[in-house]
């Protein structure tokens, strides 16, 4: 199981947020690329980087923040946030990012979902994000009825390279993933899960890693208060 650290972007900074809730923001860094290089030094071998300017707006606004990262870096990367057009990955992909995740488009137009698969294979991931099992879009701000293992079955039919399973609920609140929901997208897919959403220790990556089949978890607020040491956890579980 890979252990994957997170760097969302707002306004060039890095930060955090409390159930993908804007107004509850906490700023880390006003310096991503030295964030990167940290979490590269502890050995980290993919960065998982989201912009959340472009998941609430629907276009990409830290590009440039992402440029500079994997300039500065020498570890993979994965984005995802507001990509949903096909100019926007080929851009991404174009600046050496390894992997782009969709994450609306999935549901809007799965379409270009399809495109982007036959453009980039094996170089497109999409983002499952839930709240009580239903998936939610537009920087988690909007609702839909469709089950998030529907919504998974339904991508891996069309060929993406993995999912980006989240519980929102969960995510940043420093209360534990959850192992079940987890462990029931693992079990239907037969193409690579990440999990993220509440990893809050040592204790969390240990049983997350008990899931047979799991390839990563995502680490975010439990790096940047502190709660788990990077490279700990990076020599203890990979």
């Amino acid at each position: 199981m890979l252990i994957i650290p997170a760097i969302d972007l707002k306004n060039g900074f890095c930060v955090r947020l409390l159930q993908g809730k804007k107004e509850e923001v906490t700023t880390y860094s006003d310096d991503p690329v030295s964030i990167a290089l940290k979490w590269q030094s502890c050995g980290a071998k993919l960065l998982h980087i989201i912009d959340l300017d472009g998941a609430f707006s629907g276009s990409q606004k830290n590009f440039q923040s992402i440029l500079n990262i994997r300039k500065a870096v020498d570890m993979l990367i994965q984005v995802g946030g507001g990509i949903r057009d096909l100019q926007s990955i080929d851009s991404l992909i174009s600046s050496g990012v390894h992997r782009v995740i969709l994450g609306t488009v999935a549901i809007e137009n799965p379409k270009l979902v399809k495109e982007a698969v036959k453009n980039y294979p094996g170089r497109i991931l999409v983002s499952i994000d839930a709240k009580d099992s239903k998936v939610a879009i537009r920087g988690w701000v909007q609702s839909t009825k469709v089950e998030a293992i529907e919504l998974a079955l339904r991508m891996q039919d069309y060929g993406v390279a993995g999912l980006v399973y989240t519980d929102i609920s969960r995510d940043g609140m420093l209360t534990g993933p959850n192992i079940e929901a987890i462990q029931e997208i693992v079990n239907i897919s037969e193409i690579p899960v990440i999990a993220s959403g509440g990893v809050s220790s040592i204790d969390d990556l240990k049983k997350l890693s008990e899931i047979t089949k799991l390839w990563g978890v995502i680490i975010g607020k439990a790096l940047y208060s502190g709660k788990i040491n990077l490279k700990e956890a990076v020599d203890l579980i990979t």
